[in-house]
């Protein structure tokens, strides 16, 4: 269904991009890994790829916020996955203005390019968090939505400028909302791999909030869930939650953690790691119908074989996590 199909993904040296770039490759695209230019000319996670398999990609080098680079980038493939994205909401109180531009300027870069060249299908990604707190579960797409971070509210946006291109220009757009994904390569701004590490170097855990329910997904049946949206036909036009439609506290997740890890450690709170209280989402689980109703998805990792699965790599690449300072 990808063989020789060309794909382009923005985002694809971060957490999930990277997964997705190589489940491409193995399905037979033609990939172009669109990147944030760096001096050092790092991949960020598709290091973690096949050597083979990465050599079967192209690196474009840029800002998603420069219009003329996407659009020479976005031309000439059939399909682009837009997952670029400043995704930290705890950094998004102190730089609002970096979110706006990257990810509601550069979704609109992506659109536009995508108009332009007449590409065949566009992904965009969104996210669980644009619905705020539940005000009645499981979540389906027709939630209200609830900008409570300026993150939120900066994905809300793209998400309503997908919408428009849609309606007025006919641009064959779907809009993936993922609830929490985990897994390898994910870094300690996510609330898993910070228990995981701590946990493995420290005689204690500290967390913020430990009451929020969150319904989490491993990565490749996320994964998963973006190749179908690329390759389904006639659902343009469409928004579809990707979740497991279970959800448990953060404090849950961290006992669950500890409990497979073999670790007998407290867990203290510590008051810098929470978000202000009226910005704080306190439950996300997904109503999935419309996902397993059009795509055809549904997930199949159990959450102890992605937890087990998520520590064996953080204890192979303790280098890469400072269990010790608190991530923003």
């Amino acid at each position: 269904m990808l063989d020789a199909v060309r794909v382009i993904v923005t985002g694809s040296a971060g957490f999930i991009g990277s997964h997705l770039v190589d489940a491409l490759v193995a399905a037979g695209a033609r990939v172009t890994c669109m990147v944030r230019y760096n001096s050092s000319s790092s991949v960020g996670n598709l290091a973690f790829l096949p050597a083979e398999r990465l050599a079967e990609v192209s690196i474009a080098a840029g800002n998603i916020e420069d219009s003329d680079f996407v659009l020479r980038a976005v031309e000439g493939h059939d399909i682009v996955l837009h997952l670029a994205a400043l995704i930290a909401i705890p950094y998004s109180y102190a730089a609002p203005r970096s979110y706006v531009r990257t990810n509601v300027e550069g979704t609109l870069n992506v659109l536009e390019a995508v108009r332009r060249v007449g590409t065949k299908r566009l992904v965009v990604t969104s996210t669980s968090e644009v619905y705020g707190t539940a005000r009645y579960a499981p979540i389906d797409e027709d939630h209200a939505l609830q900008g409570q971070s300026p993150y939120s509210a900066s994905k809300i946006g793209a998400d309503k400028i997908a919408e428009a291109y849609f309606r007025s220009f006919d641009t064959p757009v779907v809009t993936l909302r993922p609830f929490n994904t985990y897994g390898p390569r994910q870094s300690a701004r996510a609330f898993i791999p910070t228990i995981i590490s701590q946990a493995l170097t420290q005689d204690h855990v500290k967390l913020g909030a430990v009451t929020p329910l969150r319904d989490m997904t491993f990565v490749t049946d996320t994964v998963k869930g973006f190749l179908l949206a690329a390759t389904t036909p006639g659902i343009e036009g469409c928004t579809i939650n990707l979740g497991n439609g279970e959800a448990h506290s953060v404090g849950a997740f961290a006992r669950r953690i500890l409990a497979l890890m073999g670790k007998d450690l407290p867990i203290r709170h510590d008051g810098t790691r929470e978000r202000p209280a009226g910005s704080e989402v306190m439950k996300l689980v997904s109503n999935n119908t419309k996902a397993r109703d059009l795509l055809g998805w549904t997930p199949s990792t159990s959450l102890d074989e992605g937890l087990r699965a998520t520590i064996n790599f953080i204890e192979r690449h303790q280098h890469l996590y400072r269990a010790e300072t608190y991530t923003v």
